[in-house]
């Protein structure tokens, strides 16, 4: 059985989307607010040392991190194309690009705006280093809308990719801002977060939507 460490509504929910999706047996240890409780920390710094979720423990239990790997490594598990592109898709180099992209440059923004005191000492510089990173995004977010397609990320073609930006558009800028400037990504992150797969994982993870 895994072991999913996580936060409703934190960055475990890519991989607890793909766990429920596959029909894995598996369970849920919700850890506190990692910014604001140091037991919470170390808890999970002892399975991983960045003290990030998603961490997940397999059934052999050893230690996953980083969503990328646990989306492939999951997909190949369950030996299943559904939300991953098989090796010799012709889709399969731009989920791979595209997922690499979420994951390597617009992730890594909430990393560093969520708490820039981790980063930038003094007030001043920590509201200044805020906005910009946050400016960062949304430039980067532009760049994945022009190169979205309709109904899904790659089209016709179904793929984790959704799940990210799904979930990720609830976070900052938030929907709104989806709706006004980026309308491919919002029509993805609803029509997602409407299929039965993930009713369940979305209604635990963002009860108030």
């Amino acid at each position: 059985m895994y072991k999913l460490i996580s936060r409703p509504g934190w960055g475990s929910i890519m991989a607890e989307a793909q766990l429920d999706w596959y029909g894995l047996d598996y369970t849920i240890e919700d850890v506190d607010d990692l910014f604001k409780s140091a037991e919470a920390r170390e808890s999970v710094q002892r399975l991983n040392p960045l003290a990030q979720l998603p961490t997940l423990i397999l059934p052999s239990g050893a230690v996953m991190t980083e969503s990328a790997a646990i989306t492939l490594y999951l997909a190949d598990v369950t030996r299943s194309n559904e939300l991953v592109p098989a090796p010799d898709e012709p889709l399969r180099p731009a989920f791979l690009r595209w997922l690499v992209f979420i994951v390597a440059n617009i992730y890594p923004t909430f990393t560093y705006a969520d708490d820039p005191s981790r980063f930038v000492p003094g007030e001043e510089a920590q509201k200044g280093f805020r906005e910009n990173v946050d400016a960062y995004a949304r430039r980067l977010w532009g760049i994945l809308e022009s190169e979205a397609g309709q109904p899904w990320f790659l089209g016709e073609r179904l793929s984790a990719l959704d799940l990210y930006i799904s979930a990720m558009s609830r976070w900052r800028p938030k929907r709104e801002w989806f709706a006004a400037n980026a309308p491919r990504l919002h029509a993805i992150g609803t029509a997602f977060e409407a299929l039965p797969q993930v009713q369940s994982v979305w209604q635990r993870n963002f009860p108030a939507a």
